[in-house]
């Protein structure tokens, strides 16, 4: 997914804004929807779109924070989510040099395993 956003911990990352790059992927128990062919059955994949694109439109320093959003607020939205993971690119982040992109990538499983009570 690709989005301009406005994060980054200097005034002028979040006054001039940045292109980002999402991936994001989810385990869940799928069989019901494999055999019912029913969206009613599945994890409907726009309704994450959405929650990431809101997640994606609120500035934060750190794309850490980003992350830990994003995936907070799909675990609520879907509780039946086993795990789940995200990554983010800035793309071209003002460093001072040639550079695609500065990734964070976050997974589900370790903020549950490393104390995380505030994933819903």
């Amino acid at each position: 997914m690709e989005f301009f956003a406005r994060h980054g911990c200097f005034e002028q990352e979040r006054r001039i804004g940045n292109n980002f790059m999402v991936d994001f992927w989810y385990e869940s128990d799928f069989s019901t929807a494999a055999h019912s062919d029913d969206i009613n059955d599945a994890i409907n994949y726009q309704d994450v779109y959405t929650i990431i694109k809101e997640q994606m439109n609120i500035p934060s320093s750190l794309l850490e924070n980003v992350a830990f959003r994003i995936l907070s607020a799909v675990r609520k939205k879907f509780p039946a989510i086993r795990d789940a993971g995200v990554s983010i690119d800035k793309i071209n982040p003002p460093l001072g040099g040639k550079l695609y992109s500065s990734r964070v990538v976050m997974d589900l499983s370790d903020l549950l395993r490393n104390g995380g009570n505030d994933i819903a």
